[in-house]
């Protein structure tokens, strides 16, 4: 599985260079589709502007999607770098979409992709990023009586409690990195965590939180 980071949500920030209007508009996206509807999107929202330039990488299995446009400003100043800053963050699952007002002062190519560039960098450092990486899931029995030591355990070693379920037992789905499981699963077995029985245990992508 490959690892990269990503976002956890959508985020909106603006720059101007020499009077035009550069808005960065980043999404999380799970695959090509969900990215060219954004796309759509955000040319029905901002109608008036001329150009809606875009980046986007995408996990699809074993390889990585890529696409980047211009959208009629001059060749390689827009597109082509923001998809090299989301490659050099190694960054995915992720678009940018920049849209520009022109001011009615030129820029030239150096200050074009210094425009698109620095619009492009503010909106990912708006953003919450979240590394993704191979993990699992696990759903667990316990009772009432554990309950408040068990999540004390769990928040002590960072695993991340995803639901509880309060019926007759209780039952917890959490998800871990692949690192911790083995230790987690050790754990139970010599009974340093008490009163836990697991029912169910899954691989899947787990995301950290890298900054808030």
């Amino acid at each position: 599985m490959k690892e990269f980071y990503t976002i956890s949500k959508n985020e909106t920030t603006e720059i101007i260079e020499k009077k035009s209007k550069f808005i960065a508009d980043i999404y999380p996206v799970k695959n090509v589709e969900e990215a060219e509807n954004k796309i759509k999107e955000i040319k029905k929202k901002y109608y008036d502007a001329k150009h809606h330039c875009i980046a986007y990488r995408i996990v699809e299995e074993d390889r990585i999607i890529e696409k980047s446009s211009d959208d009629g400003e001059p060749s390689g100043t827009a597109g082509a770098p923001m998809l090299n800053i989301l490659q050099g963050s190694n960054l995915c699952n992720i678009i940018v979409i920049v849209t520009r007002y022109f001011g009615g002062i030129l820029l030239g190519t150096g200050g074009l992709v210094r425009a698109y560039s620095d619009a492009t960098k503010k909106a990912i450092q708006k953003s919450e990023l979240l590394f993704q990486k191979d993990g699992f899931e696990i759903e667990l029995e316990t009772d009432y009586s554990n309950l408040e030591n068990f999540k004390y355990y769990c928040k002590s070693n960072d695993i991340n409690i995803i639901n509880i379920d309060y019926s007759e037992n209780i039952r917890i789905k959490i998800e871990m990195e692949k690192e911790k499981k083995d230790i987690f699963l050790k754990n139970i077995e010599e009974q340093k965590i008490n009163k836990i029985r697991i029912v169910e245990l899954c691989r899947k992508i787990v995301n950290i939180v890298v900054n808030k």
